[in-house]
């Protein structure tokens, strides 16, 4: 997997940042970071478009989130655990722990879940389990995931874009590693905002 990586980081282009983004979105481990932030970075060079990395870093996870719901729907929660349990769901790290706490997230946020643990590490991969498990509207379903997957290309895409200016190529990984903590923060700021914003529709323009 870690040649794969390096493959993507040395070819990056439109097909390669949608192929890196589903692996990301399923239960493949995969650093979302090393795809679309130096996407971004050759689009500030002139080498790509920003706004179609995006397109296609939020079309991948889409694909990717779409595995995922679709196993768990057609397959259910006892396969769903025997694989996390499994020596290869183990080399995915996953484990049962981890599928149990991203369905915790989703029983306790409902649909709006999907949108905001897209924005989560560890949870962001596995949303889509718990969706499928209980069934939910494939629709809905799919439009808040690309919603959030959306919003997060962004972020990742705003830094690669940023970076260019203050960072050499061959600085670029230890960068965006050095800017993690920001990444948190700022995602953490959208989470809120993202909330707030729920909240108050639910609450002014709900239904009576």
């Amino acid at each position: 997997m870690h040649e794969l990586a390096l493959w993507i980081f040395d070819n990056l282009n439109y097909w390669t940042v949608a192929l890196g983004m589903t692996l990301e979105s399923s239960i493949i481990p995969f650093p979302s970071e090393l795809v679309v932030t130096p996407a971004a970075y050759h689009a500030a060079a002139g080498n790509l478009n920003v706004f179609l990395v995006v397109l296609f870093a939020t079309l991948g996870a889409d694909i990717g989130a779409i595995i995922n719901y679709v196993a768990s729907y057609y397959l259910g929660r006892p396969v769903v655990y025997a694989f996390a349990n499994s020596k290869f769901g183990h080399w995915c790290m996953l484990n049962e722990e981890k599928v149990h706490k991203s369905e915790d997230y989703f029983n306790e946020h409902g649909v709006l879940a999907t949108l905001t643990g897209r924005l989560i590490p560890v949870i962001r991969q596995l949303i889509s389990v718990p969706a499928g498990l209980s069934k939910m509207n494939f629709f809905v379903f799919l439009g808040y995931t690309t919603l959030g997957a959306g919003i997060w290309n962004c972020v990742l895409a705003a830094i690669g874009w940023y970076l260019h200016s203050v960072v050499k190529e061959e600085e670029l990984i230890d960068a965006i590693h050095q800017y993690d903590s920001q990444l948190k923060i700022a995602v953490f700021g959208i989470l809120a905002v993202v909330i707030v914003f729920f909240i108050i529709k639910k609450k002014f323009f709900g239904k009576k």
